[in-house]
């Protein structure tokens, strides 16, 4: 069995205190390390998208949220 890990990304406003949907990222990483650099750097990537939209949605789109989780795999 090896170990691997899952990347969540979420989200949320802090003006309306809810999140959207979680987004289960598709590929798998082989150290938590990993994962959690990928997900700040995805985290600063949306920021920057959001921002390129909308300053209004900047506004209401401000915090991103990720996890790493551990998962077995044969």
């Amino acid at each position: 069995f090896k170990m691997k890990f899952i990347l969540g990304l979420v989200m949320c406003s802090s003006v309306y205190n809810t999140c959207l949907p979680p987004y289960e990222w598709p590929e798998t990483f082989n150290s938590h390390y990993e994962c959690m650099i990928f997900g700040y750097e995805e985290s600063l990537k949306k920021a920057k998208e959001i921002l390129k939209r909308s300053l209004y949605l900047l506004k209401y789109l401000t915090i991103s949220v990720f996890s790493s989780v551990k998962v077995t795999t044969n």
